[in-house]
């Protein structure tokens, strides 16, 4: 029995359901049951009937996933594929700028810990970000935290100030427009997509600023046949497995997050073997951060 097998075995046995993030290694994307972006994996964590949930993605994603299902068992592969970028505050520090903005809503991107969610009033994706923060009236002041980039990117587009908190992600930091003009060079017929988590001058230079949810979307629905992508290379798999017929490119092909590629087969199976590594949140923190996700959910 190879280990693929193993794995399906093995999910019968424990009543189990795999959810994988676009980032993943191919490999990893291919047992899944469920692959997709921040706002996909969350929309279907809420509605999961397994009994188990194995995330491979990184901690926060299974930390999200362990807060909308109080009653399940939901495993991480590898408890060390971490975010830098929820590392780069911590509850105590946006309860010290909350203080310093008294009466300011406070924002949270998924991609930040269950102690900062729980602090916020509402949670968003990237792929979602633009409809949620368009939910507040002019003029509230709002406090945007961790990704200073996604933040910058939703008040252009609503034309809004934010108080932004100079977190980033170091994957998305490596692109430069300097790549995107050398990429556009070589492959002048392509669409250019980027994340929301880029630099301005990143975003500025590209055709297309999307989630990676977004970009499967916009890919299968484009009547362009060539795209240069500019986010983590594991998206590359699903594009081409959606879209066969068209050609994908990565802007640059250093764009990878090691933490999500730490998940492998082997560690897939060995979670589910022995139970391991299962994710729990503090019920009053998991209460409070529920809030925050259910109120971006319903909307």
């Amino acid at each position: 029995m190879d280990t693929t097998e193993e794995i399906a075995d093995l999910k019968k046995r424990r009543n189990a359901i795999i959810l994988a993030h676009n980032y993943e290694r191919s490999e990893v994307q291919d047992i899944a049951d469920f692959t997709g972006d921040s706002l996909e994996l969350a929309r279907k964590a809420a509605t999961v009937d397994a009994e188990v949930i194995v995330f491979c993605g990184v901690y926060f994603m299974a930390e999200t996933a362990a807060i909308l299902n109080p009653g399940k068992t939901v495993l991480i592969p590898d408890a060390t594929a971490g975010c830098p970028m929820a590392d780069m505050i911590d509850a105590a520090q946006l309860r010290e700028l909350k203080a310093a903005h008294p009466g300011a809503a406070a924002v949270c991107y998924v991609n930040s810990t269950a102690e900062v969610k729980a602090e916020c009033d509402i949670c968003v994706t990237s792929g979602n970000a633009e409809r949620v923060m368009a939910t507040f009236p002019k003029g509230r002041e709002i406090i945007f935290v961790p990704d200073q980039h996604l933040g910058g990117h939703i008040s252009s587009l609503l034309g809004t100030q934010y108080i932004l908190w100079p977190g980033y992600c170091p994957t998305h930091a490596r692109l430069t427009a300097q790549t995107i003009a050398k990429a556009r060079a070589a492959h002048p017929n392509a669409v250019v997509m980027v994340h929301g988590e880029c630099r301005k001058d990143v975003r500025d230079a590209a055709d297309k600023v999307l989630s990676t949810g977004g970009m499967c979307k916009f890919a299968r629905e484009s009547t362009a046949d060539e795209f240069l992508v500019g986010t983590e290379t594991g998206i590359l798999h699903r594009l081409e497995k959606e879209n066969p017929s068209k050609r994908f490119i990565p802007v640059d092909t250093f764009l990878v997050c090691p933490n999500m590629k730490k998940i492998t087969l082997e560690k897939v199976r060995d979670s589910l073997r022995d139970m391991q590594t299962q994710v729990s949140v503090d019920d009053a923190i998991a209460a409070r951060a529920r809030l925050a996700i259910e109120r971006m959910l319903a909307i």
